[in-house]
């Protein structure tokens, strides 16, 4: 496609556990409701559907945190359901309650008339705004495409929406495993058609946001979650126009699971801020790169709380490579902008610092 060459690799080093000159940082959800550009965008849309279904949009606020942070990347404005979006199921927005879906899935035919979205018709909206985003950075940083993870897109699917019992979905899955299972693969087969298509339209590397996987068993986890993250791990294009794509998984509340995380094959695990960075390191030695992994609270305390919170998650991964620093989760709508400028510019210069004592 003759897209201009990356100028800020940091973040696909880090992935790839290269040497950086210092620590790249990005954050969950960095184009979002907390920024004021943000929210007049969203307004001019109409509702956040319209703006994620609108490329030339979603092109514009995916680039707005670059022009007030010094990002390592940029991460693709959409969201995880668009995929149940596209297979029929209704999606739409309920104010102060969340994403909700007209047809849940919930008895055997309805399962059986899933299919795979093919992403140039009803997805082409998401891979129309990656060619566009990708031109319009210019090379500047990588960016990032995204998909939600099997057992949380089904999870959606079954419960019509948010839960907090997780009821249907997990009724389904202890009653009625195999039907379950049905709507896992052809989730699975559908997030490597849609993100491959995302890769071919210029992302850089890509992240798949487990955010239900938590709420699991051990057992459970592996056999509903995790082994479809491996099946669409082993089917992504890692390799594009001569680049390497770089694989992240990120299970929130998935800190006990990261030896068996690192063994799927991806490049990068996500962690949240339930376990320590160092600990993790340990436990999964030079497999994969780590992505983390501040509680997006810290961001409502000060700006010397924040750099100290900033510097000991930095000390505690120590001079190694592979570190993309990020939260534990989605930045809160209600943080002050000025306090991710604070993260921001810590993770560089403490990255800087280390570096610089390692080398000494």
């Amino acid at each position: 496609m003759g897209f201009a060459p990356l100028q800020n690799d940091r973040l696909i080093k880090a992935l790839l556990r290269q040497p950086t000159d210092t620590t790249p940082v990005w954050i969950m959800r960095q184009a979002g409701r907390y920024l004021p550009e943000y929210r007049e965008i969203r307004q001019q849309a109409g509702s956040f559907l319209d703006l994620c279904k609108n490329p030339d949009l979603a092109c514009e606020v995916t680039l707005q945190p670059l022009l007030r942070f010094d990002l390592d990347a940029a991460i693709l404005f959409s969201d995880i359901l668009t995929i149940p979006d596209a297979m029929g199921l209704g999606l739409y927005f309920s104010e102060g309650e969340g994403p909700k879906f007209e047809r849940p899935l919930r008895n055997q035919s309805d399962i059986d008339k899933l299919f795979v979205p093919d992403p140039s018709e009803s997805l082409r909206y998401v891979t129309d705004a990656v060619s566009l985003i990708r031109r319009e950075l210019n090379g500047k940083v990588p960016l990032i495409g995204f998909s939600g993870s099997p057992w949380t897109l089904a999870t959606y699917m079954v419960e019509g929406g948010s839960s907090k019992d997780y009821r249907y979905v997990k009724g389904m899955l202890y009653d009625n495993p195999q039907a379950l299972h049905k709507i896992l693969d052809t989730v699975a087969q559908s997030v490597v058609t849609y993100l491959n298509a995302q890769i071919e339209a210029g992302a850089q590397a890509v992240m798949i946001f487990d955010t239900w996987g938590g709420v699991l068993t051990p057992e459970t986890y592996h056999r509903f979650s995790l082994d479809y993250m491996q099946q669409i791990v082993s089917q992504l294009k890692r390799n594009h126009d001569g680049e390497t794509i770089p694989v992240t998984l990120f299970t929130k509340g998935g800190a006990q699971w990261i030896e068996a995380t690192a063994d799927t094959g991806c490049d990068a695990i996500g962690l949240d801020w339930t376990i320590n960075i160092d600990e993790a390191r340990r436990r999964v030695g030079h497999k994969v790169a780590l992505q983390g992994n501040l509680d997006p609270c810290t961001l409502y305390a000060s700006p010397d709380t924040i750099t100290d919170a900033v510097k000991k998650i930095m000390t505690d991964f120590g001079d190694h490579n592979g570190h993309v620093f990020n939260l534990g989760h989605g930045i809160h709508p209600s943080v002050n902008p000025d306090h991710l400028a604070v993260v921001v510019d810590s993770v560089h210069k403490f990255g800087r610092e280390i570096r610089a004592t390692d080398q000494s």
